[in-house]
């Protein structure tokens, strides 16, 4: 069997004439963490459903636990779990009855089941409350639930789509633990699609960025940190374009600048070492005219690897983050 949990090969899909994944290719190893990350749009969701089998591709192949997303899709159901942004639970049953009806659909039932729901209860920590009504859950509660369901009959893959959104920031931490927890007691290969970009950091082990359909950019978050530079000098002026446009071709030509980029009125200097050319950029700013309104001095952050990669700042939104899934 392949050592890769999730692979793909020029995997796309279209609604209409409207390309949301123009070709998606993918290599996630058994007990990795992938991060997945995307702009509004980009095609992420898309991806996600199309490996869950809740879509069909229209171009290229995808394979989930060795299994063909189309093919075998049946077999691939069965080998993966999947806790999607919003948590679909009737809120007129308990807890347990969520989990009860979730264990006989995939098979498990009796001794087995009641074991099963033992065990990931205490995983996720619900405690007691898996015998209240799911109405009277919060947020956090209910997306434990629902992680306990994509649990329960053992995933080999589990894929985890925003699982923090709208959480407040102790609830976020408490899920970034269990997400661990996973991967390394249980040995689960998890595929984390995260609008935070300090989730992303913090968890994956390697992380994939897609936009307008592809990938844009791909690797450990360190690895992609380091290709932005080792320093970041970034100021706020407000100035026109073309004055912006004039000053950023001196500062490309400083001693150890790297990278010069400009989007509204932000300039973003990579830099070999920074402290050293703060001076002068702050010169060349001066001799066409124009003052900083802020200026800070900084390493690379995964938002500065997407601003980089896709043009734009990674937006978080508490709704669905993905607009081309509803075309």
């Amino acid at each position: 069997m392949s050592e890769s949990a999730i692979t793909a090969s020029g995997l796309a899909r279209s609604f209409g004439d409207n390309q949301a994944v123009k070709s998606v290719d993918l290599a996630v190893e058994r007990g990795e963490i992938y991060g997945f990350l995307g702009p509004n749009g980009a095609g992420k969701s898309t991806t996600v459903r199309m490996l869950c089998t809740l879509l069909r591709p229209t171009g290229g192949t995808a394979t989930v636990a060795g299994f063909d997303v189309v093919e075998g899709a049946d077999d691939v159901r069965l080998r993966i779990g999947v806790a999607l942004q919003e948590a679909s639970l009737d809120e007129k049953q308990t807890g347990r009855e969520v989990l009860e009806l979730q264990g006989r659909m995939y098979g498990i039932s009796g001794s087995t089941l009641s074991n099963r729901i033992t065990e990931v209860v205490d995983f996720v920590d619900i405690g007691g409350a898996i015998d209240d009504f799911v109405g009277t859950y919060s947020g956090g509660m209910k997306r434990r639930v629902d992680l306990a369901t994509a649990l329960l009959h053992e995933p080999e893959v589990l894929f985890l789509d925003e699982p923090t959104t709208g959480l407040d920031p102790a609830s976020r931490a408490k899920v970034w633990e269990e997400v661990r927890r996973l991967n390394t007691e249980l040995d689960i290969t998890i595929f984390l699609t995260t609008q935070y970009l300090e989730e992303a950091d913090a968890l994956a082990g390697r992380v994939g960025i897609i936009d307008d359909g592809l990938i844009v950019a791909e690797g450990s978050p360190v690895d992609l940190k380091r290709n932005v530079g080792a320093d970041l000098i970034v100021a706020t002026v407000n100035a026109a374009p073309n004055e912006l446009a004039s000053v950023s071709d001196a500062v490309r030509r400083l001693a150890q600048v790297t990278d010069v980029s400009v989007h509204n009125n932000e300039v973003t200097v990579s830099a070999t070492d920074g402290a050293a050319v703060v001076n002068d950029f702050v010169v060349a700013l001066n001799a066409g005219g124009l003052r900083a309104d802020t200026l800070t001095l900084r390493t690379p952050t995964l938002d500065d690897v997407f601003l980089q990669v896709t043009g734009q700042r990674l937006v978080v939104d508490d709704g669905n983050s993905d607009g081309e899934a509803a075309a």
